[in-house]
């Protein structure tokens, strides 16, 4: 028999009513808790598989799709991939992050949409802007962001990955500019700019009064006070990194996957939930990049999990310079014949693998049965939702091929 796998849905069933009760919420953290604790179970409905030839059967339940669970990214990802990998060229890829400054995680915490967006405009802005100056690269650049908003510990820690080909354009769209070797731009000219942009824009949302303050941030209403704040953030350097770069078209396909749809932690991570307790492993990048363990309350764990919740229909991937929509395509096909890669396969998305250890795909249908492994798996029965006003397909004829 095989052993449960300790998930955060676990987490939240035994403890989401202490926590209501210790913290309470707004309505959209409240979502995630109930689409968590409910995913692949009985609540959701799901449906009945049976072999055509040994007659065993299973039950596979549905999942909530919510993009904060755990056990929902791994098909998300998949399908993003495969979108992708026609996009991708045959040159190095940088990874850069842009990190928002402690000060100001809190200010974020109370106003995420505007806050996150502000954050990745300025990220964005910033490397077109100094790619495109001829003292640095003098090019059209092309690159994904994705926001993440959690450290290793689970605590606010907003910031930007950008995934970002080596080289542009040129402004005439004669050739392709290559930048030098395992040096993309330079970090601290990247650090002010992005650092003067975004606190411009939070200048200009204080002055048409946009910015929230609650609780603890009041008195920032105050302009002395919100003044002695942006002071106090860039006093210091704003936290730039650039890694080297790593291979072509297939190795960013699988490093993508690590990186777009990662939720605040894997259940991977998850080792204990005793006596009120959840204990996790986790980076201590301040030391090495050691791992260690780390116990919380178990309120305080979910408390911690679902600060990462993203404001409604807030876009955490974007696409900017030649990769943006608007000229994703014309603009790809001039990449290609710059770089000579009209001949070059595209990389299968199928050699990926974006699932990590102990988080599953959706259940869907097998075409083979994994019992006898000579039959195939067919839908006989579906079954309803528990949720109110809920619909699910009816009875399904014995042996109906899903497929």
């Amino acid at each position: 028999m095989t052993r449960h796998r300790l998930e955060v849905a676990d987490v939240f069933r035994e403890h989401a009513n202490e926590y209501l009760a210790e913290f309470g919420g707004p309505a959209a953290p409240r979502r995630v808790l109930r689409a968590v604790q409910n995913c692949r179970t009985a609540v959701l409905g799901g449906h009945v598989e049976a072999c055509d030839r040994c007659g065993q059967q299973r039950i596979s339940y549905n999942s909530c799709r919510n993009r904060h669970c755990p056990k929902c990214q791994g098909p998300a990802t998949a399908r993003w991939l495969a979108a992708r990998a026609a996009e991708l060229l045959a040159t190095p890829y940088f990874h850069l992050v842009f990190t928002l400054p402690a000060a100001l995680g809190p200010l974020a915490l109370q106003n995420p949409r505007l806050l996150y967006g502000l954050l990745m405009h300025a990220t964005s802005q910033t490397l077109l802007e100094i790619a495109a100056d001829p003292q640095h690269l003098g090019a059209e650049v092309g690159f994904l962001t994705v926001l993440h908003t959690w450290g290793q510990n689970l605590l606010h820690h907003p910031h930007v990955h950008c995934v970002i080909p080596a080289g542009g354009i040129a402004p005439d769209d004669s050739r392709w500019i290559h930048c030098r070797e395992n040096f993309f731009l330079p970090v601290r000219v990247l650090s002010r700019v992005f650092r003067g942009k975004f606190v411009a824009g939070l200048k200009r949302a204080f002055a048409r009064g946009e910015l929230a303050f609650h609780g603890d941030l009041a008195e920032l209403a105050e302009p002395a006070r919100f003044a002695e704040l942006l002071d106090q953030a860039v006093r210091r350097d704003w936290v730039v990194f650039a890694k080297p770069p790593f291979g072509g078209p297939r190795q960013v396909l699988k490093y993508l996957a690590r990186y777009t749809h990662r939720v605040a932690i894997a259940n991977r991570r998850l080792v204990a939930l005793r006596q009120g307790s959840v204990t996790f492993r986790w980076k201590d990048y301040a030391h090495g990049g050691r791992q260690r363990f780390m116990t919380l309350a178990a309120t305080e764990f979910i408390r911690r999990f679902l600060l990462h919740v993203l404001p409604h229909g807030f876009k955490k991937i974007r696409h900017y310079g030649f990769m943006a929509n608007r000229a994703r395509q014309a603009k790809g096909e001039l990449c290609r014949r710059l770089l000579n890669m009209n001949s070059m396969p595209t990389p299968a998305p199928d050699d990926v693998h974006p699932n990590q250890p102990g988080e599953t795909p959706d259940a869907e249908p097998l075409r083979r049965c994994p019992h006898c492994r000579e039959g195939r798996l067919r839908i006989i029965q579906w079954l309803p939702s528990q949720l109110r006003g809920s619909r699910t397909p009816s009875l399904v004829p014995a042996y109906q091929d899903s497929s």
